[in-house]
């Protein structure tokens, strides 16, 4: 039977449906990393979404369909390949958050999210290409180069979490686990045209995640289909002690999501997220796919949030802030890169910072010290963080009249490469759409609605009340069925 399912269906195949036919003998896992390692020697070179490809894939692979056929894995992912970004740590594979500042840093020890997939007995092909540090929205600042996006030639994958979205775009990982400090999930599976989730703040434990901002990183799936998703967060949540900031969550109920109704829910729209510079073709795409609710009998309104004015200096003050502060521990002292030549610890510190960080890491830890200085503190931090209580009071009022807020995930499709390098400030307004849900902590998701003019793809984003991730994944769940995406 096996021999019926070739390599091209196995790299089309959704994540769920791979762990059900090599659970039910029909494949193996060596067969099923085996298409995808051979996928990504033959395509990767000019992709560019992995940094690290594990040498181990196949061995690891074998030793899975062995405690399969033994009973010893029954999990609904055993078998079934998986690519990390690489910021997430990884015992004995380099973990190198695409910066040279970390390009010899092999962790001692695995991220909880890693040791839940390995537990699971997902197989993982590598480690994915991002941002340096998580800092920057297309995969351009990456010390190892940038990531092309797949769906369109000349374009960026989003960011930062672009090689991730871009190996599962492209058929060289089923599913693959990202970060989201701004929409660094979301984003990139808009302009990748697949689904990403970022979940509640805290559901997912951040334990072994590479710091960019510790109140606004969340790890979260990517994946082909909604389904995909909410299993894989149901694999990687739950609370953890090494994390504080860990919290106890619903499981979603994955057969719920998949017979979701959206009939008699309420769905509001900010009418700030279809405002200035947000391209007609994207408006246009949400727009229907919204009307794609209301015709299966959920109710629109629009409303009022004006607090999205406040939306990117409060989240860049803030996170520059988080940032330089976590960033610190670079010294060339502990781990790292480590420059020769130096005669006293503070050349020691200023070459390892300047030789080791790309410009965006420094831009953003600059920033960040600058809002954190003692004449600025007040006037920029405490302004930002009064900011950000107004952001949180505007969701609840509207979560106490909507089920989820609906709007665009970016105010365009996927950027020409090069167009925001050489405008850091364009850069960082393309995240207004983003940004106020890492600020408040609350889950939403990233849903393919539809394609520009260009045929680039268009990401709807559905954001959720708090531990609510079950709402969000089964509108997406009910679109995709209806086959809108």
């Amino acid at each position: 039977m096996a021999d019926m399912i070739n390599n091209e269906e196995i790299l089309k195949t959704d994540a769920l449906t791979l762990g059900k036919l090599i659970k039910s003998g029909e494949l193996t896992s060596v067969q099923v990393t085996s298409a995808f390692m051979d996928a990504i020697r033959a395509k990767d070179p000019v992709i560019n979404s992995y940094i690290t490809i594990s040498d181990a894939a196949l061995d690891e692979a074998a030793l899975i369909d062995e405690k399969i056929k033994k009973g010893e894995l029954t999990g609904t992912f055993a078998g079934v390949p998986v690519a990390v970004k690489d910021n997430i740590c990884t015992k004995g594979m380099l973990t190198s958050c695409a910066s040279r500042m970390l390009s010899n840093f092999i962790p001692p020890y695995d991220a909880t999210v890693v040791s839940k997939i390995k537990e699971e007995g997902m197989v993982i092909l590598g480690k994915t290409n991002m941002d340096e540090f998580a800092m920057g929205s297309t995969t351009e600042t990456s010390y190892y180069g940038p990531t092309v996006n797949p769906c369109g030639e000349n374009r960026v994958p989003g960011g930062s979490s672009g090689g991730s979205a871009a190996a599962v775009a492209a058929d060289l990982a089923p599913i693959a686990l990202g970060s989201d400090t701004g929409g660094s999930i979301r984003q990139p599976a808009s302009f990748c045209g697949v689904t990403g989730l970022k979940p509640t703040y805290g559901t997912v434990s951040r334990y072994g995640l590479v710091a960019f901002a510790s109140s606004l990183d969340q790890i979260g799936p990517i994946g082909k289909t909604a389904l995909d998703c909410a299993a894989m967060f149901n694999l990687i949540s739950g609370i953890d002690e090494r994390d504080e900031s860990s919290a106890e969550s619903r499981k979603v109920d994955v057969e719920a999501v998949k017979d979701f109704d959206v009939k008699g829910k309420k769905i509001g729209i900010p009418n700030e997220y279809f405002g200035e510079g947000i391209d007609a073709d994207v408006k246009a795409r949400v727009m229907e796919a919204v009307k794609y609710f209301e015709d299966n009998g959920a109710a629109v309104e629009t409303f009022e949030m004006p607090i999205v004015e406040y939306a990117i200096p409060t989240y860049y003050i803030i996170a520059c802030a988080e940032a330089c502060s976590n960033l610190s521990r670079y010294d060339g002292v502990k781990y790292g890169y480590r420059p020769e030549g130096v005669d006293n610890l503070m050349d020691l510190y200023i070459k390892s910072r300047s030789e080791g960080f790309g410009m965006e890491v420094k831009r953003r830890i600059m920033l960040g010290n600058f809002v954190l200085s003692s004449g600025y503190y007040d006037a920029y931090y405490n302004k930002a963080l009064q900011a950000k209580a107004l952001i949180k009071k505007a969701f609840d009022e509207a979560f106490a009249r909507y089920d989820v807020v609906i709007g665009p995930v970016a105010p365009t499709t996927a950027l020409k490469a090069g167009e925001s390098l050489s405008d850091p400030l364009k850069m960082y307004l393309g995240d207004i759409c983003t940004v106020l849900i890492n600020i408040v902590g609350l889950p939403a998701i990233s849903v393919p609605c539809g394609n520009d003019g260009e045929g680039l793809p268009v990401g709807m984003q559905i954001i959720g009340k708090h531990f609510d991730e079950e709402t969000i994944l089964g509108f997406a769940a009910n679109f995709q069925k209806g086959g809108r995406s």
